[in-house]
């Protein structure tokens, strides 16, 4: 029998003025903000159902129910639950590709190429400049890629790699994107400053 498809697991915030993409606040204002993080959302959706991939949209807890109204019908909508970030990943179940919203050059073909891997190796990273990642695949669960992460530093993807070796768990690397989170990256993207 084949392999399940994984379900893609978008982990996004309501686009909240004041609470959604905060390190970009001295640059385009709370609003602004809070705007491009629904556009790159928006985007990131789309790059989804492009792909063909099962998907579904993990949501912070008190947005949950004013997410349910925004993307869409065909948008299944998780709760993520309480704790760290990496508490809350470590709940997606298997097969899983972990998406961010902040990454706006991904395409339906990153997403396929993820999918692919996963049927030659149990764990595929997509490598962010910044030294994280904007996805992580895996086949089984790997709750011990997510306990005492120093999420949002440069060190993520590098210890990410570190466990999973120390482990003898293969992995593949797919194309490392650019991800869009302080004030000096949005000078790559000016089409999303309309």
């Amino acid at each position: 029998m084949a392999n399940p498809l994984p379900t893609i697991a978008l982990f996004a915030r309501y686009p909240v003025a004041g609470k959604a993409k905060t390190r970009l606040i001295p640059a385009l204002g709370a609003e602004g903000a809070a705007e491009l993080h629904r556009l790159l959302v928006e985007r990131t959706l789309s790059t989804m159902r492009a792909s063909g991939l099962p998907f579904a949209v993990w949501t912070t807890g008190e947005e949950h129910a004013a997410f349910a109204q925004w993307p869409g019908e065909d948008v299944p909508m998780i709760a993520q639950g309480e704790g760290d970030l990496g508490a809350r990943l470590a709940r997606v179940p298997a097969p899983a590709i972990l998406l961010g919203a902040d990454i706006p050059d991904v395409t339906a073909e990153h997403l396929l190429a993820a999918a692919k891997a996963l049927e030659e190796v149990p764990v595929v990273i997509g490598p962010a400049s910044d030294g994280g990642y904007y996805l992580l695949g895996f086949r089984d669960p790997v709750p011990f890629l997510f306990d005492d992460m120093p999420w949002g530093t440069e060190q993520v993807r590098a210890l990410t790699e570190a466990r999973l070796e120390a482990r003898g768990i293969s992995y593949r690397l797919l194309q490392t994107l650019d991800d869009c989170d302080r004030p000096e990256d949005l000078a790559k993207w000016p089409e999303l400053l309309r």
